[in-house]
Protein backbone atom coordinates (compact mmCIF):
# COMPACT_ATOMS: atom_id res chain seq x y z
CA UNK A 1 0.00 0.00 0.00
CA UNK A 2 1.47 3.28 -1.11
CA UNK A 3 2.73 5.65 2.01
CA UNK A 4 -0.15 7.73 1.77
CA UNK A 5 -2.83 5.53 2.00
CA UNK A 6 -0.74 3.71 4.72
CA UNK A 7 -1.27 7.01 6.99
CA UNK A 8 -4.48 7.50 5.86
CA UNK A 9 -5.70 4.12 7.08
CA UNK A 10 -3.45 4.63 10.58
CA UNK A 11 -5.41 8.19 10.82
CA UNK A 12 -8.70 6.25 10.46
CA UNK A 13 -8.01 4.19 13.33
CA UNK A 14 -7.21 7.29 15.71
CA UNK A 15 -10.58 8.49 14.69
CA UNK A 16 -12.15 5.41 15.89
CA UNK A 17 -11.98 5.05 19.31
CA UNK A 18 -13.37 1.67 20.10
CA UNK A 19 -12.21 0.38 16.72
CA UNK A 20 -8.94 0.96 18.39
CA UNK A 21 -10.25 -0.70 21.70
CA UNK A 22 -10.88 -4.08 19.65
CA UNK A 23 -7.41 -3.49 18.07
CA UNK A 24 -5.45 -3.96 21.53
CA UNK A 25 -7.35 -6.71 22.48
CA UNK A 26 -6.81 -8.49 19.19
CA UNK A 27 -3.22 -7.88 19.82
CA UNK A 28 -3.30 -9.13 23.16
CA UNK A 29 -5.27 -12.47 22.56
CA UNK A 30 -3.10 -13.10 19.41
CA UNK A 31 -0.26 -12.83 21.47
CA UNK A 32 -1.15 -15.16 23.91
CA UNK A 33 -2.13 -17.81 20.89
CA UNK A 34 1.07 -17.35 19.26
CA UNK A 35 3.06 -18.08 22.30
CA UNK A 36 0.62 -20.79 23.28
CA UNK A 37 0.48 -22.57 20.00
CA UNK A 38 4.33 -22.04 19.51
CA UNK A 39 4.54 -23.67 23.47
CA UNK A 40 2.52 -26.31 22.36
CA UNK A 41 4.32 -27.08 19.22
CA UNK A 42 7.89 -26.91 21.30
CA UNK A 43 6.52 -29.18 24.20
CA UNK A 44 5.15 -31.81 21.99
CA UNK A 45 6.96 -31.98 18.79
CA UNK A 46 10.56 -30.61 19.48
CA UNK A 47 10.92 -31.90 23.21
CA UNK A 48 13.71 -34.65 23.71
CA UNK A 49 11.98 -36.43 26.37
CA UNK A 50 9.28 -37.09 23.63
CA UNK A 51 9.41 -38.53 20.24
CA UNK A 52 7.01 -37.72 17.41
CA UNK A 53 6.18 -39.94 14.08
CA UNK A 54 3.89 -37.97 10.55
CA UNK A 55 0.90 -39.96 12.69
CA UNK A 56 1.54 -38.66 15.84
CA UNK A 57 1.91 -35.07 14.23
CA UNK A 58 -1.40 -35.52 12.66
CA UNK A 59 -2.95 -36.94 15.43
CA UNK A 60 -1.46 -33.66 17.67
CA UNK A 61 -3.51 -31.34 14.97
CA UNK A 62 -6.33 -33.35 14.95
CA UNK A 63 -6.76 -33.48 18.79
CA UNK A 64 -5.91 -29.49 18.85
CA UNK A 65 -8.30 -28.87 16.20
CA UNK A 66 -10.78 -30.78 15.02
CA UNK A 67 -13.23 -30.96 18.13
CA UNK A 68 -13.77 -27.40 18.12
CA UNK A 69 -13.92 -27.54 14.26
CA UNK A 70 -16.48 -29.69 14.46
CA UNK A 71 -18.77 -27.92 17.48
CA UNK A 72 -17.56 -24.68 16.51
CA UNK A 73 -20.45 -23.71 14.01
CA UNK A 74 -23.00 -24.66 16.88
CA UNK A 75 -21.24 -22.58 19.60
CA UNK A 76 -21.25 -19.50 16.94
CA UNK A 77 -25.03 -19.38 17.46
CA UNK A 78 -23.96 -17.81 20.53
CA UNK A 79 -22.05 -14.96 18.63
CA UNK A 80 -25.28 -14.18 17.42
CA UNK A 81 -27.82 -14.47 20.57
CA UNK A 82 -26.01 -13.18 23.18
CA UNK A 83 -24.17 -10.03 23.83
CA UNK A 84 -20.23 -10.58 22.62
CA UNK A 85 -18.82 -8.51 24.92
CA UNK A 86 -20.40 -11.35 27.69
CA UNK A 87 -19.21 -13.71 25.28
CA UNK A 88 -15.89 -12.61 25.27
CA UNK A 89 -15.29 -12.13 28.87
CA UNK A 90 -16.78 -15.86 29.55
CA UNK A 91 -14.33 -17.07 26.82
CA UNK A 92 -11.56 -15.87 27.69
CA UNK A 93 -11.76 -16.56 31.67
CA UNK A 94 -12.29 -19.75 30.55
CA UNK A 95 -8.42 -19.38 28.66
CA UNK A 96 -6.90 -18.24 31.75
CA UNK A 97 -8.40 -21.24 33.79
CA UNK A 98 -7.69 -24.14 31.07
CA UNK A 99 -3.99 -22.46 30.28
CA UNK A 100 -3.00 -22.99 34.01
CA UNK A 101 -4.10 -27.11 33.57
CA UNK A 102 -2.08 -27.52 30.68
CA UNK A 103 1.03 -25.79 32.36
CA UNK A 104 0.21 -28.02 35.35
CA UNK A 105 0.10 -31.36 33.25
CA UNK A 106 3.19 -30.32 31.84
CA UNK A 107 4.70 -29.58 35.22
CA UNK A 108 4.10 -33.15 36.27
CA UNK A 109 5.32 -35.07 33.29
CA UNK A 110 1.71 -36.06 32.16
CA UNK A 111 1.39 -37.71 28.95
CA UNK A 112 0.33 -36.39 25.38
CA UNK A 113 -3.13 -37.11 25.58
CA UNK A 114 -4.21 -35.08 28.62
CA UNK A 115 -2.23 -32.69 27.43
CA UNK A 116 -3.67 -32.27 23.99
CA UNK A 117 -7.23 -32.61 25.45
CA UNK A 118 -6.80 -29.38 27.73
CA UNK A 119 -5.00 -27.90 24.67
CA UNK A 120 -8.29 -28.16 23.26
CA UNK A 121 -10.14 -26.85 25.40
CA UNK A 122 -8.37 -23.65 25.28
CA UNK A 123 -7.95 -23.79 21.36
CA UNK A 124 -12.01 -23.63 21.45
CA UNK A 125 -12.23 -20.84 23.58
CA UNK A 126 -9.58 -18.95 21.78
CA UNK A 127 -11.58 -19.42 18.53
CA UNK A 128 -14.33 -18.40 20.09
CA UNK A 129 -12.26 -15.22 21.08
CA UNK A 130 -11.10 -14.66 17.34
CA UNK A 131 -15.01 -15.18 15.57
CA UNK A 132 -16.36 -12.68 18.13
CA UNK A 133 -13.87 -10.24 17.56
CA UNK A 134 -14.28 -10.57 13.49
CA UNK A 135 -17.99 -10.37 13.66
CA UNK A 136 -17.99 -7.21 15.93
CA UNK A 137 -15.44 -5.74 13.77
CA UNK A 138 -18.63 -3.65 11.43
CA UNK A 139 -19.94 -2.25 14.71
CA UNK A 140 -16.78 -0.03 15.36
CA UNK A 141 -15.80 0.95 11.77
CA UNK A 142 -18.38 2.76 8.96
CA UNK A 143 -19.33 0.47 6.49
CA UNK A 144 -17.28 1.97 3.75
CA UNK A 145 -14.09 1.26 5.35
CA UNK A 146 -14.83 -2.29 6.56
CA UNK A 147 -12.18 -3.28 4.17
CA UNK A 148 -9.28 -1.39 5.10
CA UNK A 149 -9.88 -1.48 8.62
CA UNK A 150 -10.55 -5.38 8.27
CA UNK A 151 -6.70 -5.26 6.78
CA UNK A 152 -5.66 -2.88 9.97
CA UNK A 153 -6.96 -5.62 12.06
CA UNK A 154 -5.98 -8.50 10.30
CA UNK A 155 -1.97 -6.74 10.43
CA UNK A 156 -2.39 -6.65 14.01
CA UNK A 157 -3.18 -10.15 14.86
CA UNK A 158 -0.58 -11.26 12.32
CA UNK A 159 1.77 -8.79 13.91
CA UNK A 160 0.70 -10.30 17.67
CA UNK A 161 0.62 -13.77 17.02
CA UNK A 162 4.24 -13.74 15.15
CA UNK A 163 5.43 -11.66 18.42
CA UNK A 164 4.28 -14.25 20.60
CA UNK A 165 5.63 -17.26 18.45
CA UNK A 166 8.71 -15.76 18.78
CA UNK A 167 8.76 -14.51 21.59
CA UNK A 168 8.95 -18.31 22.92
CA UNK A 169 12.35 -18.77 21.97
CA UNK A 170 12.98 -16.39 25.17
CA UNK A 171 11.62 -18.96 27.50
CA UNK A 172 12.82 -22.02 25.71
CA UNK A 173 16.13 -20.60 26.09
CA UNK A 174 16.46 -19.73 29.64
CA UNK A 175 14.42 -22.83 31.54
CA UNK A 176 14.94 -25.32 28.97
CA UNK A 177 13.03 -27.41 25.69
CA UNK A 178 11.96 -30.21 28.48
CA UNK A 179 8.87 -30.81 30.35
CA UNK A 180 9.81 -28.09 32.74
CA UNK A 181 11.07 -25.50 30.41
CA UNK A 182 7.68 -26.15 28.55
CA UNK A 183 5.76 -25.74 30.95
CA UNK A 184 6.76 -22.38 32.50
CA UNK A 185 6.32 -20.98 28.73
CA UNK A 186 2.51 -22.55 28.69
CA UNK A 187 1.89 -21.02 31.92
CA UNK A 188 3.55 -17.41 31.03
CA UNK A 189 0.35 -17.71 28.77
CA UNK A 190 -2.17 -16.96 31.07
CA UNK A 191 -0.51 -13.04 31.79
CA UNK A 192 -1.54 -11.37 28.19
CA UNK A 193 -4.96 -13.42 28.27
CA UNK A 194 -5.76 -11.98 31.58
CA UNK A 195 -4.86 -8.80 30.16
CA UNK A 196 -7.40 -9.93 27.33
CA UNK A 197 -9.87 -10.76 29.98
CA UNK A 198 -9.56 -7.28 31.32
CA UNK A 199 -9.63 -5.41 27.87
CA UNK A 200 -13.08 -7.46 27.17
CA UNK A 201 -14.48 -5.55 30.27
CA UNK A 202 -14.29 -2.10 28.89
CA UNK A 203 -16.47 -2.19 25.81
CA UNK A 204 -20.10 -0.75 26.98
CA UNK A 205 -22.98 -3.80 26.78
CA UNK A 206 -24.13 -4.23 23.51
CA UNK A 207 -21.31 -2.33 21.68
CA UNK A 208 -20.37 -5.60 20.00
CA UNK A 209 -23.82 -6.82 18.37
CA UNK A 210 -25.44 -8.61 18.12
CA UNK A 211 -28.31 -6.07 16.07
CA UNK A 212 -32.04 -7.19 16.31
CA UNK A 213 -32.83 -8.07 12.40
CA UNK A 214 -35.34 -9.78 11.22
CA UNK A 215 -32.50 -12.61 9.36
CA UNK A 216 -31.72 -13.45 12.82
CA UNK A 217 -32.46 -16.86 14.03
CA UNK A 218 -35.63 -17.01 16.21
CA UNK A 219 -36.60 -19.49 18.67
CA UNK A 220 -34.85 -20.61 21.86
CA UNK A 221 -31.10 -20.81 22.42
CA UNK A 222 -31.33 -24.71 22.48
CA UNK A 223 -32.90 -24.68 18.96
CA UNK A 224 -30.57 -21.65 17.80
CA UNK A 225 -26.90 -23.40 18.64
CA UNK A 226 -28.34 -27.03 17.28
CA UNK A 227 -28.92 -25.50 14.17
CA UNK A 228 -25.29 -23.56 14.06
CA UNK A 229 -23.91 -25.88 11.24
CA UNK A 230 -27.38 -25.22 9.15
CA UNK A 231 -27.80 -21.84 8.96
CA UNK A 232 -24.24 -21.37 8.72
CA UNK A 233 -24.10 -23.68 5.51
CA UNK A 234 -27.58 -21.95 4.15
CA UNK A 235 -26.06 -18.34 4.29
CA UNK A 236 -22.47 -19.98 2.60
CA UNK A 237 -24.44 -21.22 -0.13
CA UNK A 238 -27.00 -18.46 -0.73
CA UNK A 239 -24.19 -15.79 -0.73
CA UNK A 240 -21.92 -16.93 -3.74
CA UNK A 241 -18.97 -14.17 -2.73
CA UNK A 242 -18.79 -16.24 0.77
CA UNK A 243 -19.21 -19.84 -1.16
CA UNK A 244 -16.52 -19.19 -3.80
CA UNK A 245 -13.64 -17.45 -1.25
CA UNK A 246 -14.02 -19.97 1.39
CA UNK A 247 -13.42 -22.49 -1.12
CA UNK A 248 -10.64 -21.24 -2.32
CA UNK A 249 -9.31 -20.70 1.02
CA UNK A 250 -9.93 -24.27 2.14
CA UNK A 251 -7.61 -25.40 -0.70
CA UNK A 252 -4.56 -23.09 0.54
CA UNK A 253 -5.26 -24.80 4.05
CA UNK A 254 -4.99 -28.49 2.57
CA UNK A 255 -1.96 -27.35 1.09
CA UNK A 256 -0.65 -25.53 4.40
CA UNK A 257 -1.19 -28.54 5.96
CA UNK A 258 0.61 -30.79 3.28
CA UNK A 259 3.67 -28.67 3.49
CA UNK A 260 3.41 -28.38 7.08
CA UNK A 261 4.47 -32.03 7.70
CA UNK A 262 6.35 -32.39 4.98
CA UNK A 263 8.48 -29.66 6.99
CA UNK A 264 8.37 -31.04 9.98
CA UNK A 265 8.74 -34.55 9.40
CA UNK A 266 12.29 -33.59 7.10
CA UNK A 267 13.25 -31.61 9.76
CA UNK A 268 13.42 -34.48 12.59
CA UNK A 269 16.11 -35.73 10.25
CA UNK A 270 18.82 -32.55 10.24
CA UNK A 271 21.58 -33.30 12.48
CA UNK A 272 20.50 -32.44 15.91
CA UNK A 273 16.80 -32.21 14.93
CA UNK A 274 16.16 -30.72 18.60
CA UNK A 275 17.98 -27.74 18.01
CA UNK A 276 18.61 -27.16 14.19
CA UNK A 277 15.30 -28.78 13.40
CA UNK A 278 13.93 -26.53 15.89
CA UNK A 279 15.47 -23.47 13.86
CA UNK A 280 14.07 -24.70 10.66
CA UNK A 281 10.96 -24.72 11.63
CA UNK A 282 11.04 -21.60 13.07
CA UNK A 283 12.29 -19.68 10.24
CA UNK A 284 9.10 -21.23 7.83
CA UNK A 285 6.90 -20.15 10.54
CA UNK A 286 8.55 -17.04 10.22
CA UNK A 287 8.86 -16.98 6.31
CA UNK A 288 4.89 -17.54 6.03
CA UNK A 289 4.29 -15.08 8.92
CA UNK A 290 6.20 -12.56 6.62
CA UNK A 291 4.58 -13.27 3.83
CA UNK A 292 0.84 -12.65 5.76
CA UNK A 293 2.01 -9.49 7.19
CA UNK A 294 2.72 -8.06 3.39
CA UNK A 295 -0.11 -9.14 2.22
CA UNK A 296 -2.36 -7.78 4.77
CA UNK A 297 -0.99 -4.54 3.58
CA UNK A 298 -0.93 -5.12 -0.22
CA UNK A 299 -4.71 -6.09 -0.06
CA UNK A 300 -7.11 -3.35 0.67
CA UNK A 301 -4.77 -1.83 -2.49
CA UNK A 302 -5.20 -4.96 -4.70
CA UNK A 303 -8.74 -5.51 -4.12
CA UNK A 304 -9.26 -1.62 -4.85
CA UNK A 305 -7.56 -2.57 -8.33
CA UNK A 306 -9.17 -5.57 -9.25
CA UNK A 307 -11.93 -6.15 -7.16
CA UNK A 308 -12.92 -8.91 -4.88
CA UNK A 309 -13.02 -11.36 -7.92
CA UNK A 310 -10.12 -11.11 -9.70
CA UNK A 311 -7.77 -10.38 -6.61
CA UNK A 312 -8.21 -14.28 -4.76
CA UNK A 313 -8.12 -15.46 -8.50
CA UNK A 314 -4.52 -14.19 -9.00
CA UNK A 315 -3.45 -15.31 -5.70
CA UNK A 316 -4.55 -18.88 -6.08
CA UNK A 317 -2.49 -18.90 -9.38
CA UNK A 318 0.38 -17.11 -8.20
CA UNK A 319 0.39 -20.43 -5.27
CA UNK A 320 -0.19 -23.03 -7.80
CA UNK A 321 2.98 -22.03 -9.47
CA UNK A 322 5.08 -21.31 -6.81
CA UNK A 323 3.76 -24.56 -4.62
CA UNK A 324 5.39 -26.48 -7.74
CA UNK A 325 8.86 -24.72 -6.56
CA UNK A 326 8.74 -26.16 -3.47
CA UNK A 327 8.55 -30.07 -4.65
CA UNK A 328 12.37 -29.67 -4.84
CA UNK A 329 11.85 -30.19 -1.02
CA UNK A 330 15.10 -28.13 -0.77
CA UNK A 331 14.41 -26.38 2.46
CA UNK A 332 15.84 -22.93 1.37
CA UNK A 333 13.38 -22.77 -1.62
CA UNK A 334 10.49 -24.83 0.34
CA UNK A 335 11.26 -21.52 3.60
CA UNK A 336 10.59 -18.96 0.29
CA UNK A 337 8.06 -20.31 -0.84
CA UNK A 338 6.48 -20.55 2.49
CA UNK A 339 6.87 -16.80 2.51
CA UNK A 340 5.09 -16.57 -1.04
CA UNK A 341 2.43 -19.47 -0.24
CA UNK A 342 1.28 -17.09 2.89
CA UNK A 343 0.63 -13.82 1.06
CA UNK A 344 -1.24 -15.73 -1.27
CA UNK A 345 -3.01 -17.37 1.28
CA UNK A 346 -3.61 -14.06 3.54
CA UNK A 347 -4.94 -12.66 0.02
CA UNK A 348 -7.68 -14.88 -0.27
CA UNK A 349 -8.34 -14.77 3.82
CA UNK A 350 -8.75 -11.00 3.84
CA UNK A 351 -11.58 -11.64 0.59
CA UNK A 352 -13.30 -14.15 2.39
CA UNK A 353 -13.35 -12.02 5.83
CA UNK A 354 -14.70 -8.57 3.27
CA UNK A 355 -17.08 -10.62 1.92
CA UNK A 356 -18.59 -12.18 5.49
CA UNK A 357 -18.15 -8.46 6.65
CA UNK A 358 -20.08 -6.91 3.84
CA UNK A 359 -22.43 -9.60 2.05
CA UNK A 360 -23.76 -10.87 5.12
CA UNK A 361 -26.91 -9.37 8.11
CA UNK A 362 -25.10 -9.09 11.46
CA UNK A 363 -27.58 -11.64 12.63
CA UNK A 364 -26.04 -14.09 10.92
CA UNK A 365 -22.05 -12.90 11.03
CA UNK A 366 -21.18 -15.02 14.39
CA UNK A 367 -22.61 -18.21 12.35
CA UNK A 368 -20.51 -17.65 9.48
CA UNK A 369 -17.03 -16.48 10.72
CA UNK A 370 -17.20 -19.89 13.21
CA UNK A 371 -18.13 -22.03 9.81
CA UNK A 372 -15.00 -20.61 8.46
CA UNK A 373 -13.24 -21.14 11.28
CA UNK A 374 -14.31 -25.07 11.17
CA UNK A 375 -13.59 -25.13 7.32
CA UNK A 376 -10.07 -23.46 7.93
CA UNK A 377 -9.10 -26.53 10.62
CA UNK A 378 -10.96 -29.65 8.82
CA UNK A 379 -9.50 -28.96 5.85
CA UNK A 380 -6.07 -28.56 7.56
CA UNK A 381 -6.57 -32.13 9.12
CA UNK A 382 -7.72 -33.45 6.33
CA UNK A 383 -4.76 -33.08 4.22
CA UNK A 384 -2.04 -33.25 7.16
CA UNK A 385 -4.32 -36.76 8.00
CA UNK A 386 -4.21 -38.25 4.07
CA UNK A 387 -0.36 -37.06 3.63
CA UNK A 388 0.42 -38.80 7.09
CA UNK A 389 -0.73 -41.97 5.44
CA UNK A 390 1.70 -41.93 2.12
CA UNK A 391 4.93 -39.85 3.30
CA UNK A 392 7.83 -41.86 3.60
CA UNK A 393 10.21 -41.91 6.87
CA UNK A 394 12.49 -38.81 6.00
CA UNK A 395 9.58 -36.72 4.62
CA UNK A 396 10.86 -36.78 0.96
CA UNK A 397 7.77 -36.90 -0.92
CA UNK A 398 7.50 -34.57 -4.32
CA UNK A 399 4.11 -36.21 -4.93
CA UNK A 400 2.66 -34.40 -2.00
CA UNK A 401 4.33 -31.31 -3.12
CA UNK A 402 2.79 -31.60 -6.38
CA UNK A 403 -0.60 -32.77 -5.19
CA UNK A 404 -0.30 -29.47 -3.34
CA UNK A 405 -0.33 -27.39 -6.94
CA UNK A 406 -3.43 -29.53 -7.78
CA UNK A 407 -5.30 -28.58 -4.61
CA UNK A 408 -4.57 -24.38 -5.39
CA UNK A 409 -5.81 -25.49 -9.09
CA UNK A 410 -9.00 -26.96 -8.21
CA UNK A 411 -9.51 -24.07 -5.58
CA UNK A 412 -9.55 -21.67 -8.26
CA UNK A 413 -11.69 -23.51 -10.41
CA UNK A 414 -14.22 -22.89 -8.38
CA UNK A 415 -13.59 -20.19 -7.16
CA UNK A 416 -13.61 -18.40 -10.57
CA UNK A 417 -16.93 -20.40 -11.66
CA UNK A 418 -18.89 -19.81 -8.17
CA UNK A 419 -17.69 -15.98 -7.27
CA UNK A 420 -18.37 -15.26 -11.77
CA UNK A 421 -22.24 -15.32 -10.02
CA UNK A 422 -21.50 -13.11 -7.55
CA UNK A 423 -19.99 -10.82 -9.62
CA UNK A 424 -22.88 -10.69 -12.31
CA UNK A 425 -25.19 -10.28 -8.98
Amino acid sequence: MPDDATRTSWRAVRALPDFRRLLELRAVSQFAEGLFQAGIAGALLFNPEREADPWAIAGAFAALFLPYSLLGPFAGALLDRWDRRLVLIGANTGRVAVILVVGALLAAGAGDIPILLSALVANGFTRFVSAGLSAALPHVVPRDQVIAMNSVATLTSSIGAFTGAIFMLLPRWLFGAGDSGSSITILMVAVPVAGALWLSMRFPPRLLGPDPSAAAVHGSVVYAVATGWLHGARTVIAVPAVASTLAGLASHRMVFGINTLLMLVMVRHVEDATVAGFGITVLFVMAGGTGQFLATIATPALIRKWGRYATPNGALLLAACVQLCGATLQLPVMIVCGLVLGAAGQVVKLCVDSAMQIDVADALRGHLFAVQDALFWMAFIAAISCAAAVIPADGRSPGLAVAGSVLYLVGLAIHATVGRRARRG
